[in-house]
Formats: C-alpha cells, structure tokens, sequence
C-alpha cells in the first residue's frame, strides 16, 4: 500500500458512548441544506460556489462539545492552532462527496476530522501521479491531513450503498463528519 506523508488515521478517537453524545448534540441542532447534504458552520461559515471565507461569514458560535474536542485535537498534538471553523456533514446511505482539496487560500495547513456514525471508504488521489489509495474511516475516528496529504492528494467518498473492504460488504448508513479547520482570513490593504 502506498503511504501518503501527512496523513494519520487514529481509529477509536472516541469513545462509543462519546460519539453518541455528539450524535444526539448535532441532531439537536439546525441544518442547512443548501448542499446535496445537509451542513453546520460553526465560527465561519465557508461558501462553497465562491470557495471562500471572510470576516463577515460568521456563522453560530462553537457549541461547548466543539470547544471541548478543538482542545483536545490540540493537546494530543494532532492540530497546532485551536480550530475556530467546523463544518458538520450529514451524509445519508448512497452520498458522497466529489474528490477535492480543501480550499487552500482559506483554511491553514492541517484538517482533523471526525466520523460518527457508518464507515465508509475515503479515496485519496495523487494530483500528479494519480496514484489512488482507500482508507476505511471507522466510527469514532479520526483523520488528519497536513503536508503533503493536505495539498498534494486529492480525497473524496463515492456516492453507493455499500462499500467492499478487504473481503467484506459493508454497508452504509447515516455517517456524520465533523471538520475541524483553522481559518486564513486575508486583510484589505
């Protein structure tokens, strides 16, 4: 298998009991469905047809569950900087999300995310070479991306219903990520 520099995946980043405490805190909450999917901004928001982020895009404030995992993300030295933007994804069995590159004149240099809920299979592709590599994204995990992962690899999820893992069918239902992003706001001269 090919290793991508930069990424890390850590399964069992939380707890069963954890992650469904954050499951009922975000259902508890409003969605938008301006996607495919349905989203939460919290701190920024990010508006996806123009790819870009500004001071005006304040979105609702980190909820204390938010505040509590940005710090902890921090402390076990998975982020440098304390997330002040995190976008909630809901998606249902059969979404996806097209292969892509986290904006990067908006956000800094390390992604962390969090997947509560079904697994599903993240590709990874490699903008040159187009090297592909799946990586099975287990409940209650987490997924950084820095260096090269974050700028030089493409990554997305097929929209289907199941997905073959090794020898297994796994299929998928409801999945929820959390993405936690530090903003990069540009000042007017």
């Amino acid at each position: 298998m090919i290793q991508i520099s930069g990424l890390k995946y850590v399964p069992n980043y939380l707890s069963k009991e954890n992650c469904e405490f954050l499951l009922k805190a975000i259902y508890d909450n409003e969605w938008m469905s301006e996607l495919s999917r349905r989203v939460q901004h919290y701190g920024y928001k990010y508006d996806y047809r123009s790819r870009a982020i500004d001071m005006t895009m304040k979105g609702r404030p980190f909820p204390n569950w938010a505040i509590l995992l940005t710090q902890r993300l921090k402390k076990d030295g998975y982020i440098k900087d304390l997330a002040d933007q995190l976008i909630v994804n809901e998606y249902l069995s059969g979404q996806g999300i097209a292969n892509h590159i986290d904006c990067e004149p908006c956000f800094g240099d390390t992604i962390a995310s969090i997947s509560l809920g079904s697994s599903c299979i993240m590709n990874f592709v490699e903008k040159n070479s187009k090297n592909k590599v799946e990586l099975l994204l287990e409940p209650c995990s987490l997924l950084v991306l820095s260096g090269q992962a974050r700028y030089k690899w493409t990554h997305g999820i097929n929209k289907r219903l199941y997905d073959q893992y090794k020898s297994e069918k796994l299929k998928r239902t409801t999945r929820v990520s959390l993405t936690f992003r530090k903003v990069i706001l540009s000042t007017p001269i």
